[in-house]
């Protein structure tokens, strides 16, 4: 908080005036950038519960990929800031709109909040670089012993060739599949 007082050219003082703590600052700080992702939808998504669960998830994933030191937070704690709750609450109701189950609606929305939140903390880690890091991980795939790890010896380019935002939407559409066999 002082280094921050520091940088507003103020003092902590005036800072403990508007926020109770350094966490309260925090869940300021996550609820702005949640209040980036646009709510809106989008032409033609209302025949499909899927498109619209796509496009809020690419938008969460290009949020927090572009803001790597944010997610340290969101891994800590759950969003609950005006803006997370706004998200929330929209996502829910349009799921049950699109005919789910408030029950199957609440677990659709938390599931795909973790995966895109989960992938992008994992893809984002300190010192990942995802380029050398799949040249890496490939070599050290087809070093591997082959009695023991024929699979993933096999597999070195599939495990290790495809980039992060392809990846990141086939795990999505496993989810999605997922979630659609669960709907009565």
């Amino acid at each position: 908080m002082r280094a921050l007082a520091e940088r507003l050219n103020t003092s902590t003082a005036t800072l403990y005036r508007h926020v109770a703590s350094k966490d309260d600052l925090m869940v300021h700080v996550v609820d702005r950038v949640i209040g980036e992702i646009n709510l809106e939808a989008a032409d033609g998504e209302s025949a499909s519960w899927q498109a619209y669960a796509r496009r809020r998830l690419l938008g969460l994933y290009g949020a927090l990929s572009a803001r790597p030191k944010l997610l340290p937070l969101l891994a800590a704690e759950v969003p609950t800031g005006p803006n997370g709750l706004a998200v929330r609450e929209a996502v829910i109701s349009d799921l049950v709109g699109f005919g789910f189950a408030i029950d199957l609606a609440a677990r659709a929305y938390t599931t795909l909040a973790r995966y895109a939140i989960g992938f992008v903390i994992q893809q984002h880690a300190p010192g990942n670089s995802p380029s050398q890091e799949a040249t890496q991980l490939r070599r050290y795939y087809r070093a591997l012993d082959p009695e023991r790890f024929p699979a993933t010896r096999a597999a070195a380019d599939a495990l290790t060739g495809v980039p992060a935002r392809d990846e990141f939407l086939e795990g999505l559409q496993f989810i999605l599949d997922g979630i659609d066999r669960a709907r009565p």
